[in-house]
């Protein structure tokens, strides 16, 4: 059968049930969709009635909240490649704000408009009779075209999945019968507030129980800045507006009549402790500590307090040594390390072999020993540190330059140029710091390339050229590829006052003096991270070697 790209799910299982086909449903629609996979719920929804049914609302009970979060946790499991967003323009309890926006008895007085629109609809409704497919997909096809504007000759697939097995304890096992469903209290105004990074499902359960709260106005707080300095690899956390843009597109699917605000976060309370209008702030288990920290703050300002409506966390089922748990957007990023950010740029200028790596990355970040473990994997390692000592050597073009520009006192006894003293003359002075690098960085560029030709005689495959200033000095038209290596401040300094024996503000001068791990980031095909264990570096360098050999391989075969 085809992949589609987008498609729709409509779920028609009672809610007593459907915890058990969540899993299996979604198994089956990831073996059609390859994108982006939307909810819509409508239980008890016939298709085989013989009569067209049409759009309900439905009431938001206890349980929809639980479905929300089994659907986001599952996806997660089962198929995280895909991007999953539940539906809820049809869930509602009473006439609000929302209601303007529709008819009293109709979700979808026009088609919904999605961001991404679906080619085809898939359901869990099995008709009784085998006979009655035909019928059922045309009538899945004028419902689904009635609440969502879809392709032009939607597709349609009837799904068989196999109820999965109940856990011990699961909540779900139940007498229907007689069973009425708790409603969910709902409120006019909700907060939340988050980093929301790389858009996952634990992000989207706390939007969408949000949007399943929320009447009137839905406020959302996006760490700026000012939040994001202690967080795990925040130079690979996307830019302020990207996380805003995929909120939006996220929130204008999942509930399009909600009044949403995003607002930046430079402090943990922000908009929550001095917006009186608010009613409710959502918060997880790990986070109520904060939600009564606001509650505080409000009390303190004469403010109504805030209902503090708790979700459950989602476990992360392929967390590793170093990863939350939990699902977070931290163990998303640490993910990344070793992967291709960023396409290389055009390097039909160089030759295609040795296919060169330019290393970077601050003082203490761990770029030699990433160094020494890509030469371990076979790479030819070019030193640019060692290089540098080398054009500083008597009878060198840039030795009788130097000395020329900065005079005979920075000479040793033997008359080679005394580093530290040659470093004293250019010590917080920009343009005598700029004279010596131009005389040296072309000289050591020119080594460089030397030992690039050297290794291409040699028939070596991959070169990697190990420089602290690669990005500053501009040598990435030597490189194919830039890898950065990141390491948090605190760690830096660290290391340095204890490989170096200097003073911690003189640590902090030196990495300061340098481009910052952010700035150098924005430059990167690759980030890699010495944060961890030496194990853990070894298995993200060796997973970065495959996945350049890889690409080295497909370059070969012109692809």
């Amino acid at each position: 059968m085809s992949m589609f790209s987008t498609g729709i799910l409509v779920l028609t299982s009672p809610l007593q049930t459907l915890p058990l086909r969540i899993a299996p449903v979604l198994s089956s629609a990831a073996q059609l969709v390859d994108r982006t996979l939307y909810v819509h719920l409508h239980p008890g929804l016939n298709l085989s009635s013989g009569s067209q049914p049409r759009p309900v609302f439905i009431p938001p009970v206890v349980d929809l909240s639980t479905i929300i979060t089994r659907l986001y946790n599952n996806a997660a499991d089962i198929c995280s490649h895909l991007d999953v967003r539940v539906l809820l323009t049809n869930i509602r309890a009473q006439p609000s704000a929302c209601s303007e926006a529709t008819s009293p008895n109709c979700p979808f007085p026009t088609p919904q408009p999605l961001f991404h629109s679906p080619e085809v609809v898939l359901t869990d409704f099995t008709p009784q009779d085998p006979h009655q497919s035909h019928q059922v997909k045309q009538c899945l096809e004028k419902y689904t075209g009635h609440c969502y504007v879809c392709r032009p000759g939607l597709s349609s697939v009837l799904l068989h999945p196999q109820p999965g097995k109940l856990q011990e304890n699961e909540d779900v096992q139940r007498d229907e019968k007689g069973q009425k469903a708790e409603p969910i209290e709902t409120y006019s105004d909700v907060v939340v507030g988050g980093t929301f990074d790389r858009l996952h499902g634990a992000h989207k359960t706390l939007l969408s129980i949000s949007c399943l709260l929320a009447n009137r106005r839905f406020v959302i707080g996006v760490c700026d800045q000012a939040m994001l300095k202690k967080k795990v690899l925040k130079e690979l956390i996307e830019p302020y507006s990207v996380r805003v843009q995929r909120l939006q597109e996220f929130l204008q699917d999942t509930k399009p009549c909600l009044q949403v605000e995003i607002v930046p976060l430079e402090d943990p309370f922000g908009v929550s402790i001095v917006d009186p209008l608010l009613k409710c702030i959502v918060v997880s288990e790990e986070t109520r500590k904060g939600g009564e920290a606001v509650n505080k703050k409000r009390m303190e300002k004469g403010l109504p307090l805030l209902v503090l409506h708790e979700i459950q966390l989602l476990k992360d089922a392929h967390h590793n040594e170093i990863e939350e748990e939990k699902i977070s957007s931290s163990s998303l990023r640490s993910r990344l390390l070793g992967t291709l950010l960023n396409p290389p740029k055009d390097s039909s200028i160089l030759p295609p072999t040795p296919y060169v790596i330019g290393l970077t990355g601050g003082s203490g970040s761990g770029k030699s020993s990433i160094a020494q473990k890509l030469e371990g994997l076979g790479a030819v390692r070019i030193d640019c540190d060692k290089l540098g000592h080398e054009v500083y050597q008597p009878s060198t073009e840039a030795y009788r330059k130097v000395l020329r520009e900065f005079g005979s006192e920075i000479l040793n006894e033997d008359k080679t140029i005394n580093r530290r003293a040659l470093g004293a003359k250019v010590f917080g002075n920009k343009e005598r710091l700029k004279c010596l690098t131009d005389i040296v960085w072309p000289e050591i560029a020119l080594l460089v390339k030397q030992r690039i030709n050297q290794a291409r005689e040699e028939g070596k495959e991959v070169c990697v050229v190990d420089a602290a200033v690669l990005l500053e000095a501009g040598w990435t038209d030597m490189v194919h590829e830039v890898w950065v290596t990141v390491i948090p401040e605190d760690e830096a300094v660290l290391r340095i006052t204890e490989r170096d024996g200097i003073s911690t503000e003189d640590a902090l001068h030196r990495l300061q003096s340098q481009w910052s791990s952010s700035k150098q980031v924005k430059h990167a095909n690759v980030v890699l991270s010495t944060l961890w264990e030496p194990e853990v570096t070894r298995k993200q360098v060796l997973k970065a070697w495959n996945l350049l050999q890889r690409r080295i391989q497909q370059k070969k075969e012109g692809r």
